[in-house]
C-alpha cells in the first residue's frame, strides 16, 4: 500500500472538529483522489475532556503544539488555533524547522509573518498552504496560484469578511439600525471575541493582503492596507443608498499601479444590481481581472464547519498528490518589497453631513467643494430639524485627496454639524 499521508492537527474548534469529521467519514474517497490514504496522528487542544462530538480516542493527544508539531509520526502539520503570536507562531515555526509541511486557516498569523515563514518554508523544503485563511470555502488562493498562473492580474477585489455583510444586508432588508443589527450579530455569535476585527474591517483587511501579495508578486503588506470599518454607516445611508440605485458594501480593493500597491478595505457604494450588489447574508465574493481572462467572479461561504474544514482538506490533497507551489505563488526571495500607496483613482462619491442652521451656510459647502475641484452631480436636502439641515450630495468623478481637502475646508468654516460620512462609489 502506498505511504500514508499522516496528519498532526492543533486545535479542535469548529474547523478542527470538521476536518476530522471529514477525514473519518471520506477515507476511501480521500484515498482514491489523491492516490494515497489521508490519516491523523495526533492532535492537540486546549482542553483534552471537552466533548467535541468526534471520536478522539484513535490519535494520541499532544498538549503542547509545539510537541506535536515535531513528532516524527507526522508529514504534515494542520494548524487551526489562530492568533499570530504564541503558540500558532512558535508551533508553525517548529513545524518548519523539523521539515513538515504546514497547512493552516490562519490569516492573521500570515498577515503579519507572512514573508518569514515563507522563507523559513522553502529553506527547509517544505510548503505552507493557507486556502482556509481567505473567503472560507471558495477556493480563490488556489485560482490565482494555478487557474489564473498565466495572467498578468490587474485588480482584486471583493468582500471577505461574512459578519459585515450580514450586518449590512440585515439593517438594509429589515431597515433596522446598525447597533440593532451589531447586537443581534453578536448574540448570534457572529462577532469575533473582539469585534473590532470584524466591524473594523482588520479581519478583512488581512485576507486582502494575502491576495494582493500572490496576485501582484508582492511581499505581504498589511500595514498598507487602508482600513476603514462600518461602524458609521447608519439606516439613513442605507435608504439613501437603495434609493440611488446602491448597496453599501465592506469592499476590499488591491491593485499595483506606477505609484505603488494599493490596498483599501473601506465601506463602498457598489450598483444594486451587480453581482457584489446583490450579495446576502454571511457570503463572501471575489472578483479578479486578469489581462487574459479578463474577470472572474467566485461566490460561496466565507465561514463555517463544512466549508472552511473543506477548504483545509482541499490544501491536504493537494500535499498528498505531491503538489509543490511557494507560499505566495513565486519563491518568497523573488517578491518584490512594493511602495504603500494611497487609493486615489477617480471615482464619484456619496457624501452625507449635516450642516448648521446658519445663513451662508450652504454657500460655504458649495464654495469648499468648487475651490478643491469637486464637481457635483446631485445634491438633496433631507427633513429641516429647526437646528440642522441633512444634506446629500453626489459627486461626479474625483480624486480622493480632492474631496478631502474639500470636507477639510468645510470642517473649518464651522458649518458642519457631526463628522460627515465619504463612501467611495465603485465600478464592477
Amino acid at each position: 500500500m502506498t505511504t500514508p499521508l499522516r496528519l498532526g492537527i492543533a486545535g479542535l474548534g469548529t474547523v478542527g472538529v470538521g476536518v476530522v469529521k471529514i477525514i473519518r467519514q471520506k477515507a476511501n474517497l480521500l484515498a482514491a483522489r489523491t492516490g494515497r490514504p489521508v490519516v491523523i496522528t495526533a492532535v492537540s487542544a486546549r482542553s483534552r475532556d471537552k466533548d467535541r462530538g468526534v471520536n478522539l480516542s484513535d490519535y494520541a493527544w499532544e498538549d503542547d503544539p509545539v510537541a506535536l508539531a515535531t513528532r516524527d509520526d507526522i508529514d504534515v502539520f494542520v494548524e487551526l488555533m489562530g492568533g499570530h503570536e504564541g503558540s500558532a507562531k512558535d508551533a508553525t515555526e517548529a513545524a518548519l524547522a523539523a521539515g513538515k509541511d504546514v497547512v493552516t486557516a490562519n490569516k492573521a498569523l500570515l498577515a503579519i509573518h507572512g514573508q518569514a515563514l515563507a522563507e523559513k518554508a522553502e529553506a527547509n523544503g517544505c510548503v505552507i498552504r493557507f486556502e482556509a485563511a481567505v473567503a472560507g470555502g471558495i477556493p480563490v488562493i488556489k485560482s490565482l496560484t494555478e487557474g489564473l498562473a498565466a495572467n498578468q492580474i490587474t485588480r482584486v477585489m471583493g468582500v471577505m469578511n461574512g459578519t459585515c455583510n450580514y450586518i449590512l444586508t440585515r439593517m438594509q432588508d429589515a431597515g433596522l439600525p446598525y447597533e440593532e443589527v451589531f447586537a443581534e450579530a453578536d448574540a448570534l455569535g457572529y462577532l469575533e471575541a473582539d469585534p473590532n476585527l470584524d466591524v473594523g474591517g482588520i479581519d478583512a483587511g488581512h485576507k486582502l493582503s494575502l491576495l494582493s501579495s500572490i496576485a501582484f508578486g508582492t511581499k505581504v503588506a498589511f500595514d498598507g492596507v487602508e482600513l476603514d470599518g462600518i461602524q458609521r454607516i447608519s439606516i439613513e445611508d442605507i435608504k439613501q443608498a437603495e434609493d440611488l440605485g446602491y448597496r453599501i458594501k465592506l469592499l476590499g480593493v488591491a491593485q499595483l499601479t506606477g505609484r505603488g500597491l494599493e490596498q483599501r478595505m473601506s465601506p463602498c457604494l457598489v450598483p444594486a444590481d451587480s453581482p457584489l450588489g446583490q450579495l446576502k447574508g454571511g457570503t463572501n465574493m471575489v472578483v479578479l481581472e486578469g489581462d487574459a481572462v479578463e474577470q472572474v467572479v467566485l461566490r460561496g461561504p466565507g465561514a463555517g464547519e463544512g466549508p472552511t474544514a473543506s477548504a483545509v482538506m482541499g490544501d491536504i490533497c493537494d500535499v498528498a498528490r505531491g503538489l509543490r507551489i511557494p507560499t505566495f505563488g513565486v519563491p518568497a526571495n523573488e517578491l518584490t518589497l512594493a511602495q504603500p500607496a494611497t487609493s486615489n483613482s477617480p471615482a464619484p462619491y456619496y457624501v452625507r453631513m449635516a450642516l448648521l442652521d446658519r445663513p451662508g451656510a450652504l454657500a460655504k459647502l458649495a464654495t469648499a467643494l468648487g475651490d478643491a475641484g469637486v464637481s457635483v452631480d446631485r445634491m438633496r436636502q433631507g427633513h429641516h430639524d429647526g437646528s440642522e439641515a441633512p444634506i446629500l450630495i453626489v459627486t461626479h468623478k474625483t480624486q480622493r485627496s480632492a474631496l478631502e481637502t474639500a470636507l477639510s475646508a468645510i470642517k473649518q468654516s464651522g458649518v458642519l454639524a457631526g463628522e460627515p460620512v465619504a463612501l467611495r462609489i465603485e465600478t464592477v
